[in-house]
C-alpha cells in the first residue's frame, strides 16, 4: 500500500510544477545543509576566516555573535527543506518546505548584508542567483 502510494506520488512529481518544487527543495537542502554543517564542523576555521573578512568593517567585533546566528539559520533552513522534501514526496503537503525556502531566503539576505558591509561586492553579487532560486522556490511551493 505505501509502496503503491509512493510510486503514484513519484509519477505526479514528474509533472512540470511538482518537479520544479521538488528540485528546488533538493537544491536548497543541499546548499544550506552543506553550508551550515561546514560551519558546525569547522567552526574555528570559519570564525578565523570571517574575522579576517570583516576586519575592516563595522561588523569586525560582532563575528563571534553573528557566526552562530548564521550557522543556526543555514542549518535550520537546510533541515526544513530536507524534511519538506520528504513531506512533499509522502503526502504532497508543502508547509514545511515553504518554511524552509523562506528561511533560506532570509539566510541569503543576511549573507548579502554581510558581504555588502564588508565591501565584498563580488561576493554579494554571487549571492543573487541563490536568492533568485529562493524566491522562485517560495513562489512555486505556495502555488
Amino acid at each position: 500500500m505505501i509502496i503503491r502510494f509512493i510510486k503514484t506520488t513519484m509519477f505526479e512529481i514528474l509533472e512540470a510544477i511538482p518537479f520544479l518544487r521538488f528540485i528546488c527543495l533538493v537544491f536548497l537542502a543541499i546548499l544550506f545543509l552543506q553550508s551550515g554543517l561546514d560551519k558546525v564542523f569547522d567552526y574555528p576555521g570559519n570564525k578565523q576566516w570571517l574575522q579576517s573578512h570583516f576586519s575592516k568593517s563595522p561588523l569586525k567585533n560582532m563575528v563571534g555573535f553573528l557566526l552562530p546566528v548564521i550557522t543556526i539559520l543555514e542549518t535550520a533552513a537546510g533541515i526544513l527543506c530536507a524534511i519538506g522534501l520528504i513531506q512533499y514526496i509522502v503526502n504532497g503537503a508543502n508547509s514545511i518546505g515553504l518554511l524552509g525556502a523562506q528561511l533560506s531566503a532570509l539566510a541569503i539576505v543576511f549573507l548579502f548584508f554581510g558581504q555588502r558591509v564588508a565591501k565584498d561586492y563580488a561576493g554579494a553579487a554571487s549571492l543573487v542567483g541563490y536568492f533568485m532560486v529562493c524566491l522562485i522556490s517560495i513562489y512555486l511551493i505556495q502555488l
